[in-house]
């Protein structure tokens, strides 16, 4: 009797541990869940059950659609609507995370549970990647292309640093990634992450002569900052720039035209860091934030505006009207509290730049001989 209230106890608690991690999952967002650290989890019956999500969204071309919490039950109906969309390209992006999470995801269940069909779907993501790379070396925000801005090359939230961070590591054929593509495929992804970060290098902005930094998009014909959404104006992007620079100086050996967009990044990051201001938030009761402010404080770490006047660095904020305003009080609710106007990203250049600095300093001599 006492073995089996055990068993049945010990049933109980499995099943409510089980209950638990699955809450707990389901609660997390789709970019969480991929950013969990590699481990027995991925070998779970519920990891796997959301590698079929994973494999069910993949369009035939190889790429996702953006905003989906692929984690999230499917119905059978749900299912059968995504086996008739595989064949429909439409939707496809690198944008929010998009294509490159899946990528993560699948690479890492693999390496626990070497399921062919997930090495199969990565790979076909891989080359979703490599076939929407434009010829000058950037991507747009959707493949196949869709009409308006999002033609454009994308650095917008992080879009092509993503890409080319898939990228590196496949080509400097690291254990970062479970799987492995064929060495005619390696050879693609090099000459692809060449013409990338040979784009990143075209596209930095000079102002007055000067190299500065990135827009969040550039055009794709010209190269030079272009306009997004009504809100999103061709400006200098004080958050966007940061992952490009540290993209930039994980680059052994960089040649002498990726140490001056360094150097010369850092030099404009600290002209134009914002110093004695931090912003304030008040949140409702669901968490939800119902107002922004910026507010004095001697004592706050440096700040970057989102935007920056491509003319004079000035920080600028808009309301979907486009017209440009000062400050962040003065644009409406909507705007200036659904949208990340300002960014400390660039502060970890600022801390990696000294020791980076220190190593390739002396090779820039050395090159300029």
């Amino acid at each position: 009797m006492n073995f089996l209230k055990r068993n049945i106890l010990t049933l109980f608690v499995t099943c409510l541990v089980s209950t638990i991690i699955q809450a707990q999952i389901l609660d997390k967002s789709w970019e969480k869940i991929t950013q969990i650290e590699e481990g027995s989890w991925f070998a779970s019956q519920e990891a796997k059950d959301i590698a079929e999500n994973v494999l069910l969204y993949q369009k035939n071309i190889g790429g996702w659609e953006k905003n989906i919490q692929m984690h999230k039950p499917l119905s059978d109906t749900e299912k059968k609507n995504l086996l008739a969309l595989k064949d429909t390209p439409k939707g496809c992006t690198t944008d929010n995370g998009a294509t490159y999470n899946e990528i993560l995801f699948l690479s890492k269940i693999y390496r626990q549970v070497p399921d062919e069909r997930y090495k199969k779907a990565f790979l076909a993501g891989l080359n979703y990647i490599l076939e929407a790379q434009y010829e000058n070396g950037g991507w747009p925000q959707f493949y196949p292309l869709k009409k308006g801005y999002y033609t454009h090359i994308t650095y917008n939230d992080d879009s092509m640093v993503h890409i080319l961070n898939v990228l590196k590591e496949i080509k400097n054929k690291t254990d970062y990634f479970s799987i492995k593509p064929s060495e005619e495929n390696i050879e693609r992804v090099k000459t692809a992450f060449n013409k990338g970060i040979d784009c990143i290098i075209k596209t930095q902005y000079k102002q007055n002569g000067v190299l500065t930094s990135w827009c969040a998009q550039h055009d794709e014909n010209t190269l030079l900052p272009a306009k997004a959404r009504a809100y999103e104006l061709p400006s200098l992007s004080g958050k966007e720039s940061a992952k490009i620079v540290l993209l930039l100086m994980d680059i052994e050996n960089p040649s002498k035209e990726i140490i001056t967009a360094i150097n010369s990044a850092y030099n404009w990051f600290e002209k134009v860091k914002i110093t004695g201001l931090k912003e304030e938030r008040v949140y409702n009761e669901a968490g939800k934030v119902i107002d922004k402010k910026m507010v004095p404080d001697a004592d706050a770490p440096p700040l970057w505006a989102r935007f920056m006047n491509l003319d004079d660095n000035t920080p600028f904020f808009c309301d979907r009207d486009g017209i440009k305003k000062a400050t962040l009080a003065e644009i409406g609710e909507e705007r200036r509290n659904g949208y990340a106007w300002y960014t400390n990203q660039p502060k970890e250049v600022l801390k990696k730049y000294p020791k980076w600095k220190e190593k390739y300093d002396n090779a820039l001599s050395e090159k300029k001989k």
